[in-house]
């Protein structure tokens, strides 16, 4: 029963993410906001709404085990299930700037994390992601959205910007009620959702006896990553790999610029226990990553896919495991 009702919570946040995307993005399309802006912003940020409401919930809850593991499995499952799934797929080529300018800036940010997940190695305290970790990441996040709109502004050939301009928005653009009610909706759903999967998923953790970060990183964060595995799967199945790439690197870094800090603001993140080889496998995916479009033509073939999926998969046997 626990499970099934785990299911339905991840389910509802899953639809919730969905409901909140197509509102807000008709609400922005009733304002004559581009197909582009909304592409980069909306529904790209609007696939991490799922992470975000878990990780609030976990965190008001008292559940910050469940809570960093949902982010931090998030950021795993996205390179290396997703990203190596798209591989898979289609091969995946770095063509335009942006993304060639994003995917360094995510390995400093992940770089950040590891060196603040190191309390105990460097000062002799409880490793904690705390207010003033959180506010740091907060003003990186900063940087971040600095650098997206003046790519928007300069880089108007860049192909992800380009392909952004293909992604679907809501069908009933003009009607402003009705997608308000439908990202009230979707806001409600996730609230739901985010409650259901926090509470069962302390209680699977209980009932296997394993750690409740395990459960954040092997189950919730892979089911909460649903929207990413989709959206990047369609873009690469269309050709369209800098979007597929885009998607997966921005993900990644509104989960550790967002939805981590917004945890840390609210009720300081202890990082539990493998939790430090958990970012650090993260950053070792983002730094296998680099080499292999700069030396590959800037190309991720399928092979390279295939071994992405199967080392996330044997670390999350370890991580279960052990």
């Amino acid at each position: 029963m626990a499970f099934l009702l785990l299911a339905l919570g991840v389910g509802m946040l899953l639809l919730g993410g969905t409901l909140l995307v197509r509102g807000a993005s008709g609400i922005a399309r009733s304002f004559n906001v581009s197909t582009m802006i909304i592409g980069l912003t909306v529904v790209a940020f609007g696939t991490s709404t799922p992470e975000l409401v878990v990780n609030v919930t976990g965190v008001l809850q008292g559940q910050t085990d469940l809570a960093f593991g949902n982010a931090v499995g998030s950021n795993l499952a996205n390179f290396g299930l997703v990203l190596g799934f798209a591989a898979v797929l289609s091969p995946i080529y770095l063509q335009g700037q942006v993304v060639r300018r994003e995917v360094p800036f995510l390995l400093l940010v992940t770089a950040i994390l590891m060196v603040m997940a190191a309390d105990d190695s460097l000062s002799g305290t409880a490793p904690t992601l705390d207010r003033g970790d959180a506010i740091i990441l907060f003003l990186l996040f900063t940087v971040f959205v600095y650098m997206m709109v003046r790519d928007v502004m300069q880089e108007t050939g860049d192909p992800i910007l380009v392909e952004a301009q293909h992604f679907p928005v809501s069908p009933s653009r003009s009607n402003l009620f009705i997608n308000s009610i439908i990202a009230i909706g979707g806001m409600v759903l996730l609230v739901y959702g985010g409650d259901m999967t926090i509470q069962q998923g302390a209680v699977i953790a209980e009932l296997l006896e394993v750690p409740e970060v395990v459960i954040g990183i092997f189950i919730v964060a892979v089911g909460t990553s649903l929207p990413e595995l989709v959206t990047s799967g369609i873009a690469a199945f269309k050709n369209e790999t800098d979007l597929a790439l885009g998607n997966i690197v921005g993900s990644n870094i509104f989960n550790s610029l967002v939805v981590l800090p917004v945890a840390g603001i609210i009720r300081p993140l202890p990082i539990p226990d493998g939790g430090d080889l958990d970012l650090a496998v993260g950053f070792f995916f983002v730094l296998v990553v680099i080499p292999l479009f700069v030396f590959s033509n800037a190309r991720l073939g399928r092979r390279a896919g295939a071994a992405l999926l199967t080392s996330y998969f044997l670390y999350m046997v370890y991580r279960f495991t052990f």
